[in-house]
C-alpha cells in the first residue's frame, strides 16, 4: 500500500521549503505536492472612493436628518 504524508511547513528566506520525512531513506524518490494558500485580494480604494459610495447609498440625507434619526433614538432609550 502507497503511503501518504501530510507536512505543513513554512516558507524559508529564498522562497524554499524544507521537509523531514523520517520513512524515507536517503536515495529513495519521492513526490512532493505544494498547495499554496488562496490570497483573498482585497481592493484597495481611495478615502474619495469609500466617501462617494457612501454619498450613492444615501443621497438625499443631510446633517438635520441624521440630527433627528439620532434625537429619535436617544428618546427612544428614555421611553
Amino acid at each position: 500500500m502507497q503511503s501518504a504524508l501530510h507536512i505543513t511547513t513554512k516558507v524559508l528566506p529564498g522562497n524554499k521549503i524544507e521537509i523531514e520525512i523520517p520513512e524515507a531513506q536517503i536515495g529513495d524518490s519521492v513526490d512532493v505536492f505544494v498547495v499554496l494558500p488562496q490570497k483573498v485580494e482585497t481592493k484597495k480604494r481611495s478615502v474619495i472612493e469609500i466617501i462617494e459610495e457612501s454619498r450613492s447609498r444615501h443621497p438625499s440625507r443631510t446633517a438635520e436628518d441624521i440630527d433627528r434619526q439620532i434625537q429619535e433614538e436617544r428618546l427612544s432609550w428614555e421611553s
